[in-house]
């Protein structure tokens, strides 16, 4: 099952190509979503908890450098009353973070902490587009790119592909010796219309979170998709995450944000600190939409 969207090529149905080049030969069954991968995997779960299968590839694909990101994301918007406005991701952002900031919630300072934080955990992590010691307030001092967000507040724009290999049962214990299980699972939108929520909130982050199990044991991470600083604070809000947290070890969304696979490598990043035993519970998040409008939750545990 995979996930990208034909808008990044510029051809429809371009997943097809896709499908060739990962050699599947005899391909059993294919489905798609033109969305981030990570609900491609929701889908291929669905599909194992049926029981007819038991193993299932996921994969995505995003090739943000063939076109401008923007004009491509301005497109998801209301095509009578939001598009002819030109408002695009960043744009809708800084709506969101400049309503934190009124609200309260959160400062520039806030902001840069955040950004600062993901790229130094990137420091390890050999696919992260930026990465190393940042500085606080040389951050403050950068230029707006739509006020009140600065250069270091938004995300990179990445080129990447990922994939993830879903088994159940004994067939994932023949497959590697400590598997990361999904205990828990669960998406929930909100309104398309950025002015009928509240831009501070993310009430569905919240109860996916809830749904997928967090409240029945906490986690030793979580690796959230918040391509823009701010939009760390609200998910780790929403959700009620700690201190105790350790959030986006890898450097998350700030660090490499391509379209389409950012979402599903925050599952990957999860599974593999299980994988690797610095890890007994894990949180993995992706986002989709306007401001944080569509939000996936799982818990991933160590057998």
């Amino acid at each position: 099952c995979s996930g990208s969207t034909d808008y990044l090529p510029g051809r429809p149905f371009s997943f097809v190509a896709a499908v060739d080049g990962l050699k599947a030969s005899p391909p059993i069954r294919e489905s798609h979503v033109e969305m981030d991968g990570a609900f491609a995997l929701y889908e291929a779960w669905v599909r194992l908890m049926h029981g007819d299968i038991d193993t299932a590839l996921v994969f995505s694909f995003g090739k943000s450098s063939l076109g401008s990101v923007p004009d491509i994301l301005n497109l998801q918007n209301d095509p009578y009353y939001v598009q002819p406005l030109g408002l695009d991701s960043i744009g809708a952002a800084a709506l969101q973070a400049q309503a934190m900031i009124d609200a309260g919630k959160a400062t520039e300072r806030d902001f840069a902490e955040v950004a600062a934080r993901n790229r130094r955990n990137a420091i390890d992590n050999p696919n992260a587009n930026i990465k190393g010691e940042f500085s606080v307030e040389e951050m403050l001092e950068e230029p707006y790119i739509s006020s009140p967000l600065r250069k270091s507040f938004c995300p990179p724009v990445s080129d990447s592909a990922a994939a993830i290999v879903l088994a159940v049962g004994e067939r994932a214990r023949r497959l590697v010796k400590r598997p990361a299980w999904i205990r828990g699972i669960d998406h929930r939108t909100e309104p398309h219309a950025l002015g009928q929520r509240d831009l501070t909130t993310s009430p569905s982050s919240t109860l996916a979170a809830e749904m997928a199990g967090l409240g029945q044991g906490g986690v030793d991470l979580a690796e959230l998709h918040a391509p823009f600083a701010h939009q760390e604070i609200i998910l780790r809000e929403a959700m009620g995450l700690g201190d105790d947290v350790s959030i986006n070890p890898s450097g998350g969304a700030l660090a490499a944000n391509s379209l389409m696979t950012a979402g599903l490598i925050r599952f990957g990043e999860a599974a593999s600190r299980i994988l690797s035993g610095n890890a007994g519970r894990a949180l993995a998040h992706t986002s989709n939409g306007v401001c944080l409008q569509h939000n996936l939750v799982a818990i991933l545990e160590r057998a």
